[in-house]
């Protein structure tokens, strides 16, 4: 795949089939609507396109906001990718970009620069200068250009009538409902970071926990609790997995030992040596439970061997 960061005055050979949205997380509805582009594409012999955006479009009007991301624009062009697309086209989201009509948008930047033939849509995505136009509207316009505009079918949660959507999926998270991300993501749910230093507490009572520090602090952090999660180490230069291990995870505050800040500590249940400093992803497989504190040391250390035989039978039967 291709990745083209489309600026005012460019414009991509030939033609193509294209959709258009913001693709945070990748998920089942936007795998869909992609395996749309790719089946139309293949149909009129022609390259596929996802055209996204540099930013989420409300960071442009909300100085303050801060987006919670499922997925960072790095791991967002690794997923577009592994689906087959030809081309990933993103757009900087500008105030002029966001001043344009549908009308205009489908006119100057979907036909005259990307040379779209065909415009698949998500089934309730809308675009343009206060997203103010509907479906019915883009085949109009479409109609006029010569490109031909589609809707792509609707994702749901299997057994629901619940769409999936962005928004669905980050309350999952901050409920720490990782288990459904199979049914929402089709993947587990990660984490990526730097292990770096830390208070050495888990040490001390015969759990030694990663610390980890995620790179992109807009990425959605799952509710506090202890999680049976993989843990995979990156090699430095090639960013490629080197080792996935079983291990637990702890979200939260320590309360046991009177923390007040968030912390993301993994206890890697196979021995291994000093990761610190390594580039650690990890896998959310399913929540233990809540984050509480115990009365003593004893009382948490006995917990937490619990919490290790549940991981590891957690973990051995996700793989089955």
């Amino acid at each position: 795949m291709k990745t083209t960061n489309l600026r005012e005055g460019m414009r991509l050979e030939g033609c193509c089939v294209a959709t258009l949205g913001c693709f945070d997380g990748v998920h089942r509805g936007h795998q869909l609507l992609i395996e749309t582009v790719l089946r139309k594409a293949k149909e009129k012999g022609l390259p596929s396109v996802v055209v996204t955006f540099d930013r989420q479009p409300r960071e442009l009007f909300d100085k303050d906001y801060r987006p919670q991301l499922l997925s960072t624009p790095e791991e967002k062009q690794q997923l577009i990718a592994a689906l087959g697309v030809d081309y990933l086209v993103v757009l900087p989201f500008t105030r002029a970009l966001a001043s344009l009509t549908a009308q205009a948008f489908m006119q100057q930047v979907l036909h005259e620069q990307l040379g779209a033939q065909v415009l698949v849509t998500g089934y309730d995505n809308r675009f343009g200068k206060n997203r103010a136009e509907g479906f019915d509207d883009y085949v109009r316009y479409g109609k006029a250009l010569g490109m031909e505009v589609l809707r792509g079918d609707e994702a749901v949660f299997p057994g629901t009538d619940e769409a999936v959507s962005s928004s669905a999926i980050r309350q999952l998270l901050l409920e720490g409902r990782v288990e459904r991300m199979r049914d929402s993501l089709t993947r587990p749910y990660s984490l990526t970071g730097k292990v770096v230093s830390g208070e050495h507490i888990g040490h001390e009572i015969g759990f030694p926990t990663a610390n980890l520090s995620v790179g992109n602090p807009d990425k959605v952090i799952p509710a506090s609790g202890v999680y049976a999660v993989w843990a995979i180490l990156r090699n430095r230069e090639t960013n490629q997995s080197e080792q996935k291990m079983p291990a637990m995870m702890n979200i939260g505050t320590r309360p046991t030992f009177n923390g007040s800040r968030q912390t993301l500590e993994v206890h890697i249940l196979n021995k291994v040596g000093d990761v610190y400093g390594q580039i650690l992803t990890v896998e959310f497989v399913s929540r233990l439970r809540s984050e509480r504190r115990f009365e003593s040391r004893e009382a948490l250390v006995e917990q937490l061997k619990a919490d290790r035989a549940e991981a590891m039978k957690l973990l051995v039967n996700s793989e089955k």
